[in-house]
């Protein structure tokens, strides 16, 4: 079930990669520092999407980044002169990721995870592949608690992801420690709803 819904998933990000630039401006620039100023060494870019992030890549950071859209990697591949540090882009699920255990010393995700069929199992393979001294950074928006807010982003969620193939109302904090991640720092963006949620591998 999880394999269909990857592809259906991954179909629709090939469709919405000539527009998705537009949608990734919802992300303001603030942020996406905020979350790279976080990465340090070898660095495993989980979503590149179109390569938005590619500016905001440190110094002194070698980073791979990938995507399961070969449509939305298309679109990266014309932006990585706009990153001043060494990029290899591959074609991946980050279900099931191609990395030897701890291969990397920082993992950063942009609103990525609303998107993965088996959220769970994605952060299991971030937990894996980052070093046990590493960080894990995640920039989310998460399912609200208020008593109006949280029902509605429930009863408009069928139609996001029919539309772009994302939900809405992911409570991606539980998700991250059952993943077997160890919360560090959880910081509310805008409205207890986006989060920057920095982490690291957690002894199991």
């Amino acid at each position: 079930m999880a394999r269909e819904q990857t592809e259906i998933i991954k179909e629709r990000y090939n469709h919405t990669a000539l527009f998705y630039d537009w949608m990734d401006r919802m992300i303001p620039k603030e942020w996406r520092r905020r979350v790279w100023q976080e990465a340090w060494g070898l660095v495993l870019e989980v979503g590149v999407g179109t390569g938005a992030n590619f500016p905001f890549y440190p110094p002194g950071c070698r980073v791979t980044a990938i995507d399961f859209s070969p449509g939305m990697l298309a679109r990266a591949r014309q932006k990585l002169h706009l990153a001043g540090v060494p990029v290899d882009l591959k074609e991946m699920d980050v279900q099931h990721l191609e990395f030897g255990d701890a291969s990397f010393d920082t993992v950063v995700a942009t609103c990525v995870f609303c998107t993965v069929p088996d959220p769970v199992q994605g952060l299991k393979e971030v937990r894996r592949v980052c070093r046990p001294d590493g960080k894990i950074v995640l920039l989310e928006h998460v399912r609200s608690e208020h008593w109006f807010l949280g029902p509605l982003m429930d009863a408009l969620n069928p139609l996001f992801l029919y539309l772009i193939g994302s939900n809405i109302n992911r409570r991606t904090v539980a998700n991250v420690s059952r993943a077997g991640i160890e919360i560090d720092r959880e910081d509310d963006l805008a409205g207890k709803i986006v989060k920057l949620i920095v982490g690291h591998p957690r002894e199991i």
